[in-house]
């Protein structure tokens, strides 16, 4: 055993190293990096549909408008039209089918039984269908093409089966038009209607059809010249359309940017981008991307060092906050190059309210921060981003300051949306003074935004799942008092499960009042007597008899039992699989007090013999942490007032100050980051419960007695 826990303790420090950590920040810093852009940003914000919020812009120096995107498709869908499909004659096909014509017609003629008639009528039936053949294979067989009739025909009878090609033959390329040619179905007409003409031939019908098994297609499609052909035709496609005068006046502040503004402005971006590349200014770009992602991860760093540092040495926690930092960004930049219609499509919510859950509202807003301003090195229009995004993340954070029910997360996400309505809203009036101005299509991006907001829970789900850790979500399911841990609690030991109850009503009003999480500590009282059911009886809340069995054992035996119950509720809970920070609860809820009971009773007993009091002392450890603290004295506190004769408000206050005391006599709370004013405030907590749950009375006539003795 003991090797084992120093094996598990080597990989722990393994895997919280400062190598792994660093390695960590350098790696997320370098991605990060590589979303951003790489080129100097254009120093204007603008957005089609909305108001120029510069001064008057001029143009610096002569450019060309670039075409937008939809004119360049319909330019290419023109040039398209005039590029013909290529063709080939294919020689070989119809010498193939000829010769074999010729070879077949005496078996056939034999065959159809025409051997009777004079010799001379198969010579004149091969010479008929040998001219047939000739002539359908002169004009040519096609196989017509579907992608150029769709391109609507250019022949003079107007049928939308046409369409002009360009023949190859011997090197020579003529345009020819598929009227003037055959298809197969055309062919095999043709053929009939010759056959039947010609009045040399009695057996018209059989020499249609023989002829037919000879039509194959001998104009083949060329696809690689054709293709050719088009991508020559592209090239010479003007990607610009008209040029913007040095001097001349682009846009006037408070002017509405319309499609010809928004081209203008585009294609001065462009230039200015281009130009800065030419010049050999990315690489100073880079290196200022790099100086301020690096600022704002030493800030993160710092921040979780000085104010958090069991996530700054936990790397596995650390590695969270990396990968949705690396991931948010990541699609924010994907999102950019795509040009999505909307960057607040983007659930960037989401990341402050995952934060929130697994860690705390102060680090959430923290990281939320720091991100945000990253961000803002990406966007457009960086001021609306970073405002809505801030004041819709703080309303995030704030909505779910304690979840307590999952319906939090609906009524977080209808706050969000009004956060982003209202602050959309303010903007556009604070510029434009007036609510025509609003663009009631720009809400829509908000609302499936905030939709996907709530993919959270189950991303908080899978984080747990992966990284081993906690979350409210999962507090909650284990506060269920009809969970099967507890339900069986309350059947095998009834009394430890209304103890328990009590114990997590009291540590729960108290936790909220001093500030802790009150779902942890609340579901750490909840299990933090599960020990108990192994040996239900052996405690007196169980003891519905008057039969004690501790009475026929030694003092140290019954120490003993009552201890044990604290590793077997560690047995149980890592049986049950419990969360660790459960367990810590466990552990740690009688520290390393002693049974001072069944010590006393022993010294008593052997008043001439050394009691060993690690016989009747908890292994511990000591309280860790200021829910843990508290739960102690809630323990404490709430077994020892059941036991009370008389319920005073005197006897309580001495109650409570008595154990107080005690704990602190023997420094159960030096580990704990819990101060004397929050412990003064706890016991001040729990005289006024108890007090309640016990109905004890306020003396009126002390009161009236008070004014006249001051």
């Amino acid at each position: 055993m003991a090797k084992l826990k120093i094996n598990y303790n080597k990989e722990k420090l393994q895997y919280n190293s400062p190598i792994l950590k660093y390695i960590m920040v350098v790696v997320t810093i370098f991605l990060v990096c590589l979303f951003m852009p790489k080129q100097p940003r254009f120093r204007y914000d603008y957005q089609k549909g909305k108001p120029w919020n510069h001064e008057n812009l001029v143009s610096p120096h002569d450019f060309a408008i670039l075409k937008t995107q939809e004119e360049l498709d319909r330019d290419r869908q023109q040039i398209l039209k005039t590029v013909h499909p290529i063709y080939n004659v294919s020689e070989v096909v119809s010498k193939e089918q000829l010769d074999q014509f010729n070879i077949d017609l005496g078996e056939k003629w034999q065959a159809a039984q025409l051997d009777t008639l004079p010799s001379q009528d198969i010579e004149r039936y091969r010479g008929v269908g040998a001219a047939i053949l000739e002539y359908v294979y002169d004009r040519g067989v096609i196989s017509l093409n579907s992608r150029y009739q769709l391109k609507g025909s250019t022949s003079a009878t107007g049928s939308e089966a046409e369409y002009n090609f360009i023949l190859v033959q011997d090197n020579v390329a003529q345009q020819r038009n598929t009227a003037n040619s055959f298809t197969i179905e055309s062919a095999y007409t043709y053929i009939e209607r010759i056959v039947d003409r010609n009045r040399f031939v009695q057996q018209k019908k059989w020499l249609a059809d023989l002829l037919k098994n000879y039509v194959a297609v001998n104009l083949v499609f060329n696809e690689g010249q054709t293709e050719k052909a088009e991508q020559t035709a592209l090239a010479n496609i003007s990607t610009t359309r008209g040029i913007v005068q040095r001097d001349e006046l682009i846009v006037e502040q408070g002017k509405v940017i319309n499609n010809e503004i928004l081209q203008k402005l585009e294609s001065l971006r462009r230039v200015y981008e281009n130009e800065a590349q030419m010049g050999g200014k990315q690489g100073l770009v880079l290196f200022g991307n790099f100086l301020m992602v690096l600022l704002i991860m030493v800030l993160l760093m710092m921040f979780l060092f000085f104010f958090r540092l069991d996530i700054y040495n936990n790397n596995r926690l650390l590695m969270i906050i990396f990968a949705v930092i690396i991931t948010m960004l990541g699609v924010l930049s994907w999102a950019i190059n795509i040009k999505i219609p909307s960057l607040y499509y983007i659930p960037y919510c989401i990341v402050p309210i995952i934060f929130r859950i697994l860690f705390d509202t102060r680090v959430a807003l923290n990281i939320h921060l720091l991100m945000v301003l990253m961000a803002a090195l990406f966007v457009p229009n960086s001021f609306d981003f970073v405002f809505l995004q801030l004041v819709t993340g703080i309303v995030a954070i704030y909505s779910i300051r304690t979840m307590v029910k999952r319906e939090q997360f609906l009524l977080s996400s209808l706050l969000i949306l009004a956060s982003y309505i209202i602050s959309y809203t303010g903007l556009v009036l604070t510029r434009n003074g007036t609510f025509d101005s609003i663009y009631w299509n720009d809400i829509l991006p908000f609302v499936i935004s905030v939709g996907l907001t709530l993919l959270a829970y189950p991303l908080i789900y899978a984080f747990e799942k992966l990284f081993g850790i906690v979350s409210d979500l999962t507090l909650m399911e284990l506060t269920n008092s009809n969970s099967k841990l507890l339900r069986e609690l309350s059947i095998r030991a009834p009394g430890t499960f209304q103890h328990s109850l009590q114990v997590a009503n009291l540590a729960e009003a108290a936790v909220y009042r001093i500030g802790g999480n009150p779902l942890l500590i609340r579901a750490g009282a909840l299990y933090h007597d599960i020990g108990k059911m192994s040996n239900p009886l052996y405690f007196i809340e169980n003891q519905k008899t008057g039969n004690n069995p501790h009475e026929e054992l030694t003092p140290e035996q019954s120490a003993q039992i009552i201890i044990s119950h604290v590793l077997k509720g560690v047995e149980i809970a890592r049986k049950n699989q419990l969360p660790e920070v459960v367990v810590d609860f466990i552990r740690t809820h009688h520290g390393t007090t002693k049974v001072d009971y069944f010590y006393n009773l022993s010294v008593k007993n052997n008043p001439d013999k050394l009691v060993d009091e690690e016989l009747f002392r908890y292994p511990g450890p000591i309280p860790f942490s200021k829910e843990s603290a508290v739960l102690m004295i809630a323990d404490s506190v709430e077994a020892a007032s059941r036991a009370m004769k008389e319920y005073t408000e005197q006897s309580i206050h001495n109650l409570v100050d008595k154990i107080v005391d005690h704990k602190l006599m023997q420094k159960q709370f030096m580990n704990a980051n819990i101060t004397m004013k929050e412990i003064s405030q706890v016991a001040a907590i729990f005289k006024s419960m108890l007090k309640s749950i016990h109905h004890v009375r306020i003396d009126y006539d002390l009161l009236k007695k008070k004014p006249a003795e001051d």
